[in-house]
């Protein structure tokens, strides 16, 4: 064989040995990544041709498929679709699919691994294929609650509860909402001019503020892990004390720091730190912060989720905390501003921790996965996520939790339930100034779990521009979240 002959001989099989290699990704290592990419098309379309399963809250389709006599075979329906739209998401033709519809899709429509053999007997025996139903761990009461007090307040915010000993998400709230039937007609052009004007709406209700979006300055929630990092380090307890000033110039700064009441902490000349938690103050934390490490509260902070990736199973965006640069931007991140910001269910994570004894548990919304007959074909149980602090740790951060609901002077005492011992803890985020130097509004925060002696609920709530000018730019929004708050722990516990 000549020399040319060669060549081409060697390059047909270096092209074959190319192609070989190409069709066995895309057919067999990333087949099931690219039939749940939510941009394949193709597999939407091929999703109507089978009945897909139905998303259940309690045993009840909050997402369903009925029959249509066109050509997509399927309606995919929502019964209550703005109450459970930042859980199910939407299955659209056009826009692809969110939520547990993306997330769990491979299930719903009966093409996950798992499936094979049901599939293959199915075929086998003629029967119409069919996908399996998703159980989600949401308590309808939790949810409604937390949907009901954010509406009706007018917020734009979220609700995540968690059963603490176990990582079940209880509620997933995100308001303003959608209804996903808005995007799962069997109409193209109907849901394209749907989708368009919910982009453009201003109240931004495709964005799943439970998990996702911009993330929010956790403000004085942040404090709870700035306690736990010093008495966890033996570096500080509840009865510490520290300088008490009303004003306190950041070291090497030209920023001062004020206390949310623009006056001490309490009378004294010192204020302890359990004072600075329940009163929520800032110049104690940051004395305590500037005492530590700088990377010492990041530190921790990742140890309770921050900066991780976590999938529920979808997708949540991480929450940040930086080790700050220098003396005064520690200072700044202990009361939860400069660049830390957080999802509401990294801050629920967090209260959960502590209710739990300093063990974090995973958080996940699917309960079991359930085939068209009935078989329990997958069950999620709890696991472990991170063990960041002792229980002796959070049996002293939720004594001051407590303290900042039962205290007179406790910014969190209107979350209290008659007959239940509740925990507590208020936020107020600032988030600077407009173009005209104006301050622009605050986010608000509540974290708490309850009963303090067999926690049954771990609960974050934020709110957005809520504070600011109508309270004279002062701590006494606190009362909106906690109201919510307050009202979700009460669905709960009231079961």
């Amino acid at each position: 064989m000549n020399k040319p002959l060669k060549f081409i001989s060697r390059t047909v099989f270096g092209m074959f040995l190319v192609l070989f290699f190409s069709v066995t990704m895309i057919q067999f290592v990333s087949a099931d990544e690219l039939r749940a990419n939510e941009l394949n098309t193709r597999t939407i379309k091929n999703g109507y041709k089978v009945e897909r399963g139905s998303i259940l809250v309690n045993g009840d389709p909050i997402a369903f498929s009925t029959p249509t006599d066109d050509s997509f075979r399927y309606l995919r329906q929502y019964s209550a679709g703005p109450l459970y739209a930042p859980v199910t998401g939407y299955y659209s033709h056009t826009q692809g699919m969110t939520g547990l519809e993306a997330a769990m899709n491979q299930d719903l429509s009966g093409i996950g691994n798992a499936q094979f053999f049901t599939r293959l007997m199915n075929t086998l025996n003629g029967v119409s294929p069919q996908g399996s139903s998703v159980e989600t761990t949401i308590d309808p009461a939790a949810q409604e609650a937390a949907v009901a007090a954010l509406t009706e307040g007018g917020f734009s915010g979220a609700v995540v509860a968690i059963e603490p000993d176990t990582g079940r998400i209880l509620a997933l709230a995100s308001t303003p909402s959608y209804d996903p039937n808005l995007l799962s007609s069997n109409s193209d052009a109907d849901i394209i001019t749907n989708y368009s004007q919910l982009e453009d709406d201003p109240g931004q209700p495709l964005v799943n503020r439970a998990i996702a979006g911009d993330l929010y300055h956790p403000g004085s929630v942040y404090k709870l892990l700035v306690a736990a990092a010093a008495i966890e380090a033996g570096e500080a307890k509840p009865s510490s004390e520290y300088a008490n000033p009303a004003q306190l110039a950041l070291p090497q700064s030209s920023a001062v720091m004020q206390n949310a009441s623009r006056s001490t902490c309490g009378a004294g000349a010192k204020a302890t730190l359990e004072q600075a938690i329940v009163m929520s103050c800032n110049i104690p934390i940051a004395e305590l912060a500037m005492s530590m490490d700088r990377d010492a509260v990041p530190e921790m902070a990742h140890a309770f989720g921050f900066g991780q990736d976590i999938e529920i199973p979808l997708a949540v965006t991480p929450s940040t905390s930086e080790i700050p640069e220098d003396q005064a931007q520690t200072a700044l991140s202990s009361i939860g501003q400069l660049d830390v910001r957080a999802t509401p269910l990294q801050i629920a994570m967090v209260s959960a921790g502590i209710a739990n004894g300093g063990e974090v548990m995973t958080p996940y919304l699917v309960e079991k996965v359930i085939t068209p007959d009935l078989r329990a074909e997958k069950e999620f149980s709890p696991e472990t996520f991170s063990t960041p602090i002792s229980r002796e740790t959070a049996d002293a951060v939720g004594e001051m939790m407590e303290h900042g609901v039962s205290n007179p002077e406790g910014l969190a005492q209107n979350a209290g339930i008659d007959g239940v011992r509740v925990a507590g803890k208020t936020g107020t985020a600032e988030n600077g100034t407009d173009e005209d130097g104006n301050d622009l509004p605050f986010t608000l925060w509540f974290t708490g779990f309850a009963p303090v002696d067999d926690p049954q609920v771990a609960v974050a709530v934020v709110i957005e521009d809520a504070g600011g000018e109508a309270y004279n730019f002062e701590g006494g929004s606190s009362d909106l979240p906690t109201a919510v708050g307050k009202r979700v722990m009460e669905a709960v516990l009231s079961e």
